[in-house]
């Protein structure tokens, strides 16, 4: 166990046993046995450098597609605050800080008239997670536009990666687990032959039309397979409404599991466990996770 006497003098917050459930996307989850959100990057550098080398350290950003089981996660949790919502805009090149929600990148980019950044729309997360998953939409990812990102591992160390020097894929960056992203710069288009407004607003319209965003959910829950879509997998195996607990299978869209009736975590887990299980009885495939599950079962 550890208490806020174990760790350095910082100028953020620290805190103990701060819960986590309220800020899922889910609306559920456990406690972080420890909270840190620093004041600024100076803040999170001196924290990291001083911190005891076998502390455990977990990074959330906007938890829209995070799991936190009910137990809770130990060690330390960092958050990124309001010093890295910072967005520039040189030309087509923007510097986003790692806590800027992607929908509002979508819009910067939108009243500056550059093009690349519609898709950004359609992902609730932050530019940070982003990067770390290579996150993407309507056929775009995060990758294409992506120049350059910094970020600073658990020992204090600042680096700078290019994707050229990584091997990312889908929803893949081949960014270290130990990296915290920080800053981002990205690379749009001036003149693109498409209404940058109109494609935006078809995208929001589809989302609408197609995702049950009236529902506390952390969107797609596992990743699409080689060659086929997760969701038609998950329908062919008759798990549409599908239900454990107060967790539900979308019938709006079957790759969304939904927090339908107060579920718990486990609810949500044990029925993305069972739609693995029905997939892979039903197709031979086996499902992957898009959604991270974090922290210990109660």
């Amino acid at each position: 166990m550890y208490s806020v006497g174990d760790f350095p003098h910082v100028e953020g917050i620290l805190r103990e046993n701060a819960p986590l459930g309220k800020k899922s996307f889910f609306g559920v989850g456990g406690t972080a046995e420890i909270l840190f959100i620093p004041k600024d990057m100076d803040d999170l550098v001196v924290f990291l450098r001083s911190m005891p080398d076998n502390i455990p350290v977990t990074v959330l950003g906007v938890m829209s597609n995070v799991l936190v089981r009910s137990g809770g996660i130990e060690g330390v949790v960092i958050s990124l605050g309001d010093w890295f919502n910072k967005v520039f805009v040189e030309g087509n090149v923007l510097e986003v800080g790692a806590s800027v929600h992607c929908g509002r990148l979508s819009s910067v980019a939108l009243e500056n008239e550059i093009g690349g950044f519609e898709f950004l729309t359609g992902i609730p997360g932050t530019v940070g997670g982003a990067v770390k998953m290579n996150a993407g939409c309507c056929g775009a990812e995060i990758f294409d536009i992506l120049i350059e990102c910094e970020g600073i591992n658990f020992s204090g160390q600042i680096k700078w990666i290019k994707p050229e020097s990584t091997a990312f894929g889908y929803r893949v960056s081949g960014i270290p687990d130990n990296l915290i992203i920080t800053r981002a710069w990205f690379r749009g288009s001036g003149s693109v032959d498409y209404s940058v407004s109109k494609k935006v607003n078809e995208i929001i319209a589809q989302r609408r039309e197609r995702q049950p965003l009236d529902k506390k959910s952390c969107g797609s829950a596992f990743k699409n397979p080689e060659g086929c879509k997760a969701w038609e997998l998950i329908d062919a195996a008759g798990c549409r409404g599908m239900r454990v607990g107060g967790a539900m299978v979308s019938e709006k869209h079957c790759n969304f599991i939904i927090n339908e009736d107060n579920a718990t975590a486990e609810d949500i887990e044990d029925l993305g466990e069972l739609v693995v299980q029905k997939v892979f009885e039903n197709s031979g495939i086996r499902l992957e996770w898009e959604i991270i599950r974090l922290g210990k079962r109660r």
